[in-house]
């Protein structure tokens, strides 16, 4: 039976790029299923970043975790074609006391688990739940490498508890050196991910972060440029060095642009979706606002939605004019 559905979820990875590649033709033809999702433990967070929806406390309150039982609902949804699920969207994934739950039941459907986290509760206990549960990657969110660089992106959050939870993250994957998975027998203990965002607050500490991080115990460094609202004309975020801006100046237009050009087509749109707190089937993690809503997966089945009206139509959009769509006028993808 496990390896009927690890053949299942290799051809419909198989057809989700033969649909993208049809894509870029402007045919809009999809036939598959998503590959990846990515699922919203929690809808709130604790810190107040400057340019996150959630720290902002923008659009409706929130407050919110997801139940074990919806959850269940979605891996037993998903299982049959989704090779990878990401735990977690606009909240703080940790604030959720059932995460490591989550990843357990996740990995007992064979999916390969990520999150992404502040770190500000992922203590010694937290950091030995996830590792036990079968965690395949997690990412710490570190913008700064003194506390008083950190806060300036990072507003409430303590830089000493990132660098702690990489620590007792390390100690965890000593303890428990191997875990167990029907398609990854002796996939060893989460891969720790540590992120930074090229900010103009950080700037003096990027040779830093790529000399110490290995020695802090991460087994990866992932720098990024920092998605910015109203970048149009400029922000004090942005980083001096232009090449490391998600945007460049238009001497023409005299503003801030994407500096990557948008083609009339995204693979992301193709090959996965984000699904929320409530279970709201959403096209990516850009609809920060919910703007396109494709249904719910606790009224409705994946299945249905992800080949519903509203689904299709949006796909047809991002090929005729993807431009127009606001959630993508900040995309780099």
């Amino acid at each position: 039976m496990i390896g009927n559905m690890y053949c299942t979820r290799a051809w419909n990875n198989l057809r989700c790029w033969g649909s993208y590649a049809l894509s870029i033709a402007g045919v809009s033809y999809v036939r598959h299923m998503p590959a990846f999702v990515s699922v919203e433990p929690a809808d709130f967070c604790q810190l107040a970043c400057p340019e996150c929806p959630v720290g902002l406390r923008r659009g409706k309150a929130r407050g919110a975790v997801m139940g074990l039982e919806d959850f269940r609902h979605i891996v037993a949804e998903v299982k049959p074609y989704v090779h990878t699920m990401q735990l977690f969207w606009q909240g703080e994934p940790l604030l959720n006391d059932r995460l490591p739950e989550m990843v357990r039941i996740a990995r007992e459907a064979g999916i390969y688990t990520i999150v992404s986290t502040n770190a500000q509760r992922l203590d010694q206990p937290m950091a030995e739940a996830l590792v036990r549960a079968g965690l395949n990657r997690i990412i710490v969110s570190m913008d700064g490498w003194t506390q008083h660089t950190y806060e300036q992106y990072r507003r409430g959050g303590s830089v000493d508890k990132c660098k702690q939870a990489i620590r007792y993250l390390c100690q965890a994957k000593h303890l428990h050196p191997l875990t167990l998975s029907p398609f990854h027998p002796f996939t060893p203990s989460p891969l720790i991910e540590l992120q930074c965002l090229y900010l103009k607050t950080n700037e003096a500490e990027w040779a830093t972060f790529r000399r110490e991080y290995k020695r802090l115990g991460a087994d990866r460094l992932t720098m990024k440029t920092a998605q910015l609202y109203d970048y149009q004309q400029g922000s004090p975020l942005m980083p001096a060095d232009a090449r490391y801006a998600r945007y460049r100046w238009n001497a023409h237009t005299g503003q801030y642009e994407l500096r990557r050009r948008l083609h009339n087509r995204c693979y992301r749109l193709w090959s996965g979706c984000v699904i929320d707190v409530q279970g709201n089937v959403l096209p990516c993690c850009y609809d920060k606002q919910k703007q396109h809503l494709f249904g719910n997966i606790h009224r409705r089945s994946l299945r249905d939605i992800w080949h519903g009206a509203e689904a299709q139509r949006f796909r047809r959009e991002i090929l005729r004019h993807r431009k127009q769509i606001s959630i993508c006028t900040n995309c780099d993808e």
